[in-house]
């Protein structure tokens, strides 16, 4: 399924595959759509903002196997200039059949195109630092980061979202986290000697708040698209799942879903990885 939007004959298009790796609550999927749709949406609200304005094409996949998904070939993704990665229920760190089968996708595009952009939200975070070498475990303190948080920014952070604050809040929902960011050493090769992965943001609970690297990577742990509903759902699935056993503090967690947040702004970001914003802001 592709979704489009051109604000004229002339913008420039930006070409998103969108690797669905779980499932909306199910009110969030009849009012939204799956998470393809709901990406599509939301850089489509970005896109207009952008200067100029930009195209935008989004299609989208589910692409857990042992749930009825299925992986795409290397050869999918030969109409696209990058992928987003999804959120999902299961551990990055894990080695499901189709989280194996996804990384080696993952290398070979990584590899064979270099051109392309990797991005990554919450698992999708996780798992393409996995790739490059970093490890993904549970926070050492066993507790989740659920709700608007303020994530610290870095002053490559400030940069990537025209900012001169030191915050920006998001919405969060995971235990697990990317210890540190990818060093060359120990990608396999993917990353060269001389190649720096940035951090752009931090938080008490998550150092690694995000990764980046010029013309080739964004990724953020916080979800960028929930609204006070989709957050309020999230949070009562993983409950009624048993992941999250703290009652307290999914209930304080669900208090902040109204709360404004700053998704947009990290939305404009990624899509600036792919083509440049003449806003004026001189960053």
């Amino acid at each position: 399924m592709t979704l489009s939007y051109r604000p004229n004959s002339n913008a420039d298009v930006v070409k998103l595959f969108v690797l669905e790796t779980d499932e909306p609550h199910p009110d969030t999927q009849n009012e939204k759509g799956s998470f393809g749709e709901i990406v599509f949406h939301h850089f489509y609200r970005a896109s207009m903002e952008h200067h100029p304005p930009l195209g935008i094409d989004v299609s989208y996949q589910f692409i857990v196997t042992e749930k009825g998904g299925s992986m795409p070939s290397y050869a999918d993704f030969e109409p696209f200039d990058g992928l987003v990665i999804t959120g999902s229920v299961y551990d990055a760190y894990g080695d499901n059949p189709w989280i194996l089968q996804l990384l080696d996708l993952l290398k070979e595009i990584w590899t064979r195109r270099p051109d392309f952009h990797f991005t990554g939200v919450c698992f999708g975070h996780q798992i393409i630092a996995r790739l490059l070498g970093a490890e993904v475990r549970p926070a050492p303190s066993g507790d989740w980061e659920l709700g608007h948080c303020a994530i610290d920014l870095t002053p490559v952070g400030q940069r990537l979202f025209r900012t001169r604050d030191k915050r920006i809040h998001l919405h969060q929902m995971h235990q697990d986290q990317v210890v540190a960011p990818p060093q060359p050493e120990t990608s396999g090769g993917l990353l060269t000697d001389d190649t720096r992965v940035e951090v752009w943001g931090s938080s008490p609970h998550t150092a690694v708040q995000g990764l980046y690297l010029p013309n080739r990577l964004f990724t953020s742990q916080a979800h960028l698209a929930f609204d006070d509903r989709m957050v309020k759902r999230q949070i009562e699935m993983r409950v009624e799942a048993g992941s999250i056993k703290d009652l307290e503090h999914a209930d304080r967690a669900a208090e902040t879903a109204h709360l404004e947040h700053d998704g947009r702004a990290v939305a404009a970001a990624i899509l600036r990885l792919f083509v440049y914003d003449d806003d004026g802001m001189g960053w």
